[in-house]
């Protein structure tokens, strides 16, 4: 009788070790694609406003650093201007490849170094009256005052 309860609390000991780990093993998961299922979903976001042409919103969605780079209305303009009247076309399909983290970033030389920022590479398929084409672009963005935000690369 001895044997069988000492073999049944080992039993029992290894499944709450293993329930242990697993537990451990589904936060650090949840932890960690959290994050990048919200910046995932911030790329997304301003790129279905710039594809529905509501400017706007998506210059909203900007850092404030990229804000300082384009006052609203001049964005809109601009991008309304040269995406949709320059290429000849109405809307634009886009993909999102794989997010990298990155430790430490900077929107351009001069500029503040950024923790916790994500890279995201975007493509843009266009067809307009100049045939179809293919824009590529790397997204960044990174959290400021509680908000995913994004922004642009000016290194040179």
């Amino acid at each position: 009788m001895r044997r069988r309860t000492a073999s049944f609390k080992r039993i029992l000991s290894g499944i709450l070790v293993l329930a242990g780990i697993f537990a451990v093993f589904l936060f650090l998961r949840s932890a960690f694609s959290s994050s990048s299922d919200e910046v995932r979903e911030v790329v997304d976001e301003f790129y279905s406003y710039e594809k529905e042409g509501d400017f706007a919103n998506s210059w909203a969605l900007f850092h404030s650093s990229m804000k300082k780079k384009f006052s609203k209305g001049n964005y809109i303009q601009d991008r309304a201007h040269v995406f949709m009247n320059h290429f000849g076309v109405e809307t634009f399909s886009y993909t999102i490849g794989e997010l990298e983290e990155l430790k430490d970033w900077k929107m351009s030389k001069t500029g503040p170094s950024l923790k916790n920022v994500y890279k995201a590479p975007v493509t843009q398929t266009y067809k307009g009256k100049y045939g179809n084409f293919d824009l590529k672009q790397e997204v960044f963005v990174t959290e400021e005052k509680g908000k995913w935000t994004i922004l642009w690369d000016y290194n040179q």
